[in-house]
């Protein structure tokens, strides 16, 4: 079993920037497939980014790509996803997510909050 433990969501201006993170216990994730993934109100969830397993490729959607860079932190079993540029539009609650094979991703935090607005 795996669990994830988002933080660092909040309140930012257009144009701002942010910096979430996943801890994860239970598991070393260094061998897993990790992934970002967003909620907004009244939309289905959303694929952000992510790290592939065992390729070690990044990946990004179209819509945050050049602005949010994910990276993962072996020593401390944490991956973060630093936000950029951050547009009203990112506003979204931000969910951390791991698999091992498969299609399905298994494990998922609870979620953090980003809210970007003036």
């Amino acid at each position: 079993q795996v669990q994830l433990v988002e933080s660092g969501g909040g309140l930012v201006q257009p144009g701002g920037s942010l910096r979430l993170s996943c801890a994860a216990s239970g598991s070393n994730i260094n061998t897993y497939n990790m992934g970002w993934f967003r909620q907004a109100p009244g939309k289905s969830r959303e694929f952000v980014s992510g790290f592939s397993w065992p390729s070690r490729n990044t990946l990004y959607s179209d819509s945050v790509t050049g602005r949010f860079t994910i990276s993962r932190d072996a020593a401390v079993n944490t991956v973060s996803l630093q936000m950029n540029s951050l547009k009203p539009e990112d506003t979204a609650v931000y969910f951390c997510a791991a698999r091992r094979t498969g299609p399905g991703w298994e494990y998922w935090g609870q979620g953090t909050q980003v809210t970007v607005s003036s």
